[in-house]
């Protein structure tokens, strides 16, 4: 088949589908032809436009791909097909608010289905645009009120906004509007976002309703048999709780792909790594601080209490650097194009296109302790902050939770978690033996007894603008996505401190645990190391 030569008329649908055919050979120059041609017959044709938009998107000519689709969205705003290809453009060159933007002045126009708000929603979720996300699903309820998928997202993103009570009215909904709620992991969701001050809480009752039923799959049993555990540590009835617990994590245990093997295996090569000798041009005005250490140590709290300075960013638990790291490109001495490539790529993920001056951003996905060392090549002015704390009220805590990704799947069994905290503590001190300087350690016991202490010694360490003594108090105002979305907007407390005591009699594997740290502990640092 060759192609169409401008005098054959064709229709409209013609010209589409032989462009895609050559679009599917990979002959997007034969492809880009076709529809110039089409489009003198069908100037204002919207499906050329936009399928024109995704050749020059093929070919790496966003520039002109995006003036097509915005000139696409000024003559029809409720494009959904052209908006959701230009929003995943500009969320893949972090235009994360832009993109946010176009989605929802698209979903102000028109009629949109119920299939169409989720696959919205879930894209600005992904963009880490919970509030921009929570409109679109709450609009979508107005219109589809009977939809319990829109009530169960509404309840996820309104709780991470830390809009309980509103929260909890759509996932009551949705469990009562449809079964699978539970699947959708509901029941968790509801026990997350409060804390329950007696067993006649209506929670109760419904989460022990469901777990009777014999059509719940396995992982929705684990999350509801969490979610009741949850519920009964609230109200201190840990022996009812551990049980719980225990039929959770024997569930999720083996419903988890995480491999020790191939855990330990990453971890040697990480310890046996030659230093990273390429350095990119360096950006002084941008600084990542890495909060790593094991979650569950305090990190998202003292993410949240640092983003109430100045110039400081907060970008949540950022999946790049453990992406960057697992390019081919970047392993073992890597040449200086990739290092610049892979910063770039990095800083444009992190600053995005609404940080408003902002010079300090904050990545705290706790599993970075992995790759200071990639951090540190890419951006010498990195700072890193490794939150320890009580090996047993740690690994207790870890076991409680329920995680949705696959890469904390260790935390469903006590020796695994034990393998991890001392591969975390290995890693840790490997880096601080060449880079101390770039490295603080906070207590988790020391910072929930003088936060406040704590964080202004932090924020000196990192040279941050004074805080204005009006934000003292203020809490982020960013969605929280983690297990803590509850508890770090509350005031500081201490009641997690020596938490473990409450379970030892019904879980002797806490016992297991040490006391004290390891003696290769960050403890005994080199020289020229930092504690807090």
């Amino acid at each position: 088949m060759s192609p169409t030569l401008p005098g054959d008329m064709q229709t409209e649908q013609q010209w589409l589908k032989q462009t895609r055919e050559w679009m599917l050979r990979g002959k997007s120059a034969v492809a880009e032809s076709l529809l110039a041609n089409g489009l003198t017959e069908y100037p204002q044709s919207i499906d050329l436009r936009r399928t024109l938009a995704g050749v020059y998107r093929q070919t790496q000519r966003d520039a002109q791909a995006q003036s097509l689709l915005c000139g696409l969205l000024a003559d029809n705003p409720g494009d959904t097909a052209s908006a959701f290809l230009l929003a995943q453009m500009l969320k893949e060159q972090g235009n994360m608010s832009s993109a946010a933007a176009v989605m929802r002045t698209c979903f102000e126009h028109g009629q949109h289905d119920a299939e169409e708000a989720i696959r919205a929603i879930e894209l600005l979720d992904d963009c880490d645009r919970k509030r921009d996300a929570a409109a679109i699903a709450e609009a979508a309820i107005t219109t589809h009120p009977g939809d319990p998928r829109l009530h169960a997202y509404a309840g996820m993103l309104e709780s991470q906004l830390g809009e309980f009570e509103r929260a909890r009215e759509h996932c009551v909904l949705a469990l009562e509007q449809s079964l699978q709620a539970c699947e959708w992991h509901v029941p968790l969701g509801l026990a997350s976002m409060q804390r329950y001050p007696d067993a006649e809480h209506p929670d109760f009752g419904r989460f022990r309703n469901h777990l009777q039923r014999k059509d719940l799959s396995e992982q929705a049993r684990s999350t509801l048999l969490f979610a009741l555990g949850k519920a009964h540590d609230d109200i201190g009835d840990y022996a009812q709780a551990a049980q719980y617990f225990r039929q959770a994590n024997a569930l999720a245990h083996a419903l988890t792909r995480w491999s020790r093997k191939h855990w330990r295996r990453a971890v040697e090569a990480r310890l046996a790594a030659k230093p990273i000798g390429s350095r990119p041009d360096q950006t002084p005005d941008f600084v990542p601080i890495l909060i790593v250490g094991m979650p569950r140590s305090g990190t998202t709290l003292i993410a949240e209490l640092l983003a109430r300075y100045p110039r400081v960013c907060n970008r949540g638990e950022s999946p790049w650097l453990a992406t960057l790291a697992q390019q081919p490109e970047l392993a073992g001495n890597p040449k200086r194009i990739s290092m610049q490539r892979a910063a770039a790529t990095y800083h444009a993920q992190l600053r995005q296109d609404d940080a408003d001056g902002a010079q300090w951003f904050i990545d705290k996905q706790p599993l970075n302790f992995r790759y200071v060392d990639l951090m540190l090549a890419l951006f010498t002015n990195a700072k890193i902050i490794h939150c320890q704390r009580n090996l047993r009220d740690n690994a207790l805590s870890l076991w409680v939770q329920s995680f949705s990704e696959e890469v904390q799947g260790y935390v469903y069994d006590f020796a695994d978690i034990a393998i991890v905290m001392n591969d975390c503590e290995r890693l840790m001190t490997h880096w601080r033996k060449s880079h101390a300087n770039s490295i603080c350690t906070v207590h988790y016991e020391k910072f929930v007894a003088r936060p406040e202490a704590v964080i202004a010694e932090l924020a000196e360490w990192l040279e941050l603008p004074r805080l204005d003594a009006s934000a003292a108090t203020d809490i982020s105002p960013r969605g929280i996505g983690t297990a803590s979305l509850w508890q770090a907007r509350q005031p500081v407390y201490g009641r997690s401190v020596e938490r473990w005591r409450h379970y030892v009699a019904y879980l002797p594997e806490l016992v297991k645990f040490p006391m004290d740290r390891p003696s290769h502990s960050s403890d005994q640092r080199p020289s020229g190391g930092n504690s807090i």
